[in-house]
């Protein structure tokens, strides 16, 4: 479907904006300072707001408390690692490794951690850790937006993204609110030619989640056509810093351990989580064969990467630069490819340039029925997800 055609003075705002934000010289202090989206600031607190309310009721029912129905799933495997730290051997079950804190990378617990030594509970300590990063990364996201395509893109791109299905991640101790934070304003830091800043920020990415990796497509790509076409290695500095997350968690889960695959047989044996080259194949396959065969969450996967097609295709007819589309193909490819995982919800907000793209190219009444369609789907999800729990997210 075309882009909806915008008005000359939306036209003119958007030209003048991008043209202020384009300059390498911009600095990234001033853009937040004189430009927030408000609006998704206010219906990202409003949908926290309600979640909490809508668990609160459901509780009177399940007569759990709010505290345990925010924190389940990967949340309590954080609070977890938070609490008591990371095993120092691997326990077997039935000849595999049993399920236990290592497969959940440690900044975020640290974070707990931390600020627990304060007396608050580390369980409120996590919801609010990650209900405020939620709104960094709504920030964040607009911001990228806007130095791609202008305030007005910017705009449309907050919005949608705290309207995204996978956002009442937002509402449970989830990773997701640093990850994305950290990922959009690192790339924002590459294409302003910030090597430092972006290293470290990927330094956070990657000790946050595995997804995380896939922002060191975005730093390669970066270095390599610094040091080919313009003989400076100063970009090197993102691509050296940025996995050092990542690096130093193996490290120390090998020296911690003795196992130097700790990680990866946790992974393996305690979740039955590996890369797959087919799984995406038999998800797509096993929909179009019989679309009533799969479970709940064989459909919720064959959407998921339908839309994430369409993503795809819109980020490059939007002409993203480089270093961005790469970091969504990878954070797309390591979630279709990741079994069980797939391309849930949660992991294409992760791929948040996909939104960014729809955004992007769409406006006016095109943009709000995107919109309410996407404020329906979270509904959905976090329904889904907090009452019924028939799905993990």
């Amino acid at each position: 479907m075309p882009p909806e055609p915008a008005s000359p003075e939306a036209s003119a705002e958007a030209a003048s904006s991008s043209s202020s934000v384009d300059s390498g010289n911009t600095d990234a202090t001033s853009i937040v300072g004189r430009w927030i989206p408000l609006t998704a600031l206010y219906v990202y607190v409003a949908c926290r707001v309600i979640t909490v309310v809508f668990v609160a009721v459901a509780n009177r029912f399940t007569h759990n408390s709010l505290l345990y129905d925010l924190t389940i799933w990967d949340g309590e495997w954080f609070l977890r690692a938070a609490r008591n730290g990371y095993p120092s051997h691997l326990a077997m079950i039935h000849g595999h490794v049993a399920a236990n804190p290592i497969a959940f990378f440690p900044f975020y617990p640290l974070v707990i951690r931390v600020i627990a030594l304060t007396g608050i509970s580390p369980g409120v300590i996590a919801l609010v850790v990650s209900a405020a990063t939620g709104a960094t990364a709504v920030v964040a996201v607009g911001l990228l937006a806007r130095r791609l395509a202008g305030d007005a893109a910017g705009t449309r791109a907050a919005l949608l993204f705290a309207l995204c299905p996978g956002a009442f991640a937002f509402s449970l101790a989830y990773t997701e609110g640093i990850v994305i934070t950290c990922v959009a304003l690192g790339l924002i830091a590459l294409l302003d030619r910030r090597w430092l800043a972006a290293g470290l920020l990927g330094l956070i990415a990657t000790a946050s989640s595995p997804v995380g990796l896939a922002f060191l497509l975005s730093c390669a790509w970066c270095a390599g056509r610094s040091v080919w076409s313009e003989r400076r290695f100063g970009a090197m500095t993102s691509l050296l810093l940025a996995p050092m997350g990542f690096v130093a968690y193996m490290v120390f889960l090998w020296i911690h351990t003795g196992t130097l695959m700790a990680w990866r047989l946790t992974e393996r044996g305690g979740w039955d989580s590996y890369p797959s080259l087919l799984y995406p194949l038999r998800i797509v396959g096993t929909f179009v064969t019989d679309p009533l065969a799969p479970t709940m969450t064989g459909q919720i996967l064959f959407f998921g990467t339908v839309a994430a097609v369409i993503g795809v295709v819109l980020m490059f007819r939007e002409h993203q630069p480089p270093p961005v589309i790469l970091y969504g193909l990878g954070a797309v490819v390591a979630a279709a490819i990741s079994q069980p995982v797939g391309l849930r919800p949660r992991f294409l907000m992760l791929a948040f340039p996909l939104i960014i793209a729809v955004a992007t190219r769409y406006q006016g009444r095109t943009y709000r029925w995107l919109v309410a369609l996407s404020a329906l789907l979270l509904t959905g999800f976090t329904v889904l997800e907090l009452a019924s729990r028939a799905v993990f997210p």
